[in-house]
């Protein structure tokens, strides 16, 4: 339901149903232990969200596909040069 990494969190939910109830969850802590949130950083009701450079979705985590842009443009190798150049 909740993953907190340093000063980020995220609330993942199943349904609609389930994360209000998570939601209201986290709010009461945040009371509780008078913690606050800054309301430029906060995003609610999303289906995927972009979270410490990747893809939280439905489905688990994706790669993020800004970062694998210079992977999925690079030039098809043509003959073994190309290959050794390309591993390095």
């Amino acid at each position: 339901m909740l993953e907190v990494y340093m000063d980020d969190m995220i609330i993942k939910s199943h349904d609609e149903i389930d994360h209000t109830a998570h939601l209201r969850q986290v709010f009461e802590q945040a009371i509780k232990y008078k913690m606050k949130f800054n309301p430029e950083k906060c995003t609610f009701g999303v289906r995927a969200e972009k979270f410490l450079s990747f893809y939280q979705t439905e489905r688990g985590i994706e790669a993020n596909p800004d970062k694998c842009r210079a992977f999925t443009e690079l030039p098809t190798p043509k003959d073994k040069k190309s290959i050794q150049t390309l591993n390095g």
